[in-house]
């Protein structure tokens, strides 16, 4: 149990990081363009609000990477507060800006919090 809760926290800190990468580097790339459909003239006006979004994404990574090598009772506490972060943001995006967000960030993090807590 304790092998897949780590397994799924790291696929929930990759995702992050790959958020980071599109947000604050793609953005206004036909390629970020595509996967958040956005315009060409949007995605140049709102490219510094994106990236800022970017950077919190990738904190939200990092602290899911420090959660997995850090000591106990340190490691055990900051995967279930970067956790719960990610849930909060997630069900936030979807109900103020896209509900496609809820599947993507937040139910995989709700599965993982799941298998932590189980594991504890």
């Amino acid at each position: 149990m304790q092998i897949v809760a780590h397994v799924l926290v790291a696929l929930v800190a990759v995702v992050h990081t790959y958020f980071l990468v599109l947000e604050m580097f793609l953005w206004d790339t036909p390629r970020g363009r595509k996967v958040f459909s956005t315009t060409a003239e949007f995605s140049k006006e709102s490219a510094p609000l994106a990236a800022n979004q970017g950077l919190y994404n990738g904190f939200l990574a990092a602290g899911l990477f420090w959660s997995l090598f850090a000591s106990d009772p340190v490691s055990f506490q900051t995967r279930i507060f970067f956790l719960i972060c990610v849930i909060v943001a997630g069900a936030y995006g979807a109900a103020t800006v896209n509900r496609r967000i809820l599947p993507v960030q937040a139910v995989p993090a709700a599965v993982a919090l799941g298998f932590v807590l189980a594991a504890g």
